[in-house]
């Protein structure tokens, strides 16, 4: 498996004829398009017992799983040498029918009392990528629940995890890659709170849909007033509130359970992601969670 979360089929070429390597391979790879997030799982288990993948996917590349696994995948025979029939195939393969196959080769040999192992490949692998089909039917993600959603709050002048606690809300801004995944968040969502390089500090339910800065209302004492003229530790909330496109959106939350940022819960594995807002299908994270903030499964 590779940082991206894509499964990669390794051939070693030992005494083969040219159809039986790549027919070999291709059949390794009717089977790895089929794994499921749970299959790749348990085979991830048996091999290393007492580790689940997402800890040994944390361990290899230092960041979590994606939400989405063997959504592509890559076909190599290695050998020392190939006859000119294999590849053929090869090309064949890769040119006509975008199959993302190749061919790796090392060769060993010895000048001045020295050693060198040199490798090479039979398509150059940016040729190789260029070739590969774009489309992709089968997705290897865990199934959602369709409730729960990962909520990535980004602290600062615009933001603070303090006014969110005490407001009851979640928000983003900057841009519509910032705000647009906030409209995947409907009344009865649930949603847990991550601050990145922190730790999840939250979770709670949504109540309404994302409104632009200027449209959110708080309770101040007894009256309701806008959230710009309530008292602020994000000092900067309201910069460029007239642009819809620029300013900050929030989503009203009933909170279930907060800490605040210094009790921030995080531990290897549990998923994070760049986006504002996304559905969260890692039944790990969702377990570890719900374990950690007293939620009844």
């Amino acid at each position: 498996m590779d940082p991206s979360g894509n499964l990669s089929v390794i051939e070693l070429k030992r005494n083969r004829t040219p159809r039986e390597v790549v027919a070999q391979l291709l059949d390794y790879a009717s089977w790895v398009q089929s794994l499921s997030y749970e299959d790749i799982a348990d085979i991830y288990s048996e091999n290393n017992p007492g580790t689940k993948l997402e800890e040994g996917f944390d361990d290899a590349f230092g960041t979590s799983l994606p939400e989405q696994i063997n959504q592509n995948h890559e076909l190599i025979v290695v050998a020392s040498e190939l006859d000119p029939s294999t590849e053929r195939i090869i090309n064949y393969l890769a040119d006509n029918y975008g199959v993302p196959i190749n061919a790796m080769f090392f060769r060993f040999f010895s000048d001045g009392g020295r050693n060198y192992l040199t490798r090479s490949w039979l398509i150059d692998p940016e040729e190789a990528e260029r070739k590969t089909s774009k489309s992709n039917v089968k997705k290897g993600s865990e199934p959602w629940n369709g409730r729960d959603f990962y909520v990535s709050l980004g602290e600062g002048e615009r933001r603070n995890w303090d006014d969110c606690r005490k407001y009851g809300f979640v928000s983003g801004g900057g841009g519509k890659w910032y705000t647009q995944t906030l409209k995947l968040l409907s009344p009865g969502s649930r949603v847990f709170v991550n601050i990145p390089r922190t730790g999840y500090v939250g979770v709670g339910i949504v109540k309404e849909l994302s409104v632009p800065v200027k449209q959110f209302r708080v309770t101040v004492g007894e009256k309701q007033n806008p959230i710009l003229d309530a008292p602020l530790e994000a000092s900067s909330m309201g910069d460029n509130a007239d642009n819809l496109d620029m300013c900050e959106h929030l989503v009203r939350v009933e909170w279930i359970k907060t800490v605040p940022r210094t009790e921030a819960y995080w531990e290897k594995g549990l998923f994070a992601l760049q986006h504002t807002a996304c559905r969260l299908t890692s039944s790990f994270t969702i377990e570890k969670l719900s374990r950690h903030f007293g939620l009844d499964e």
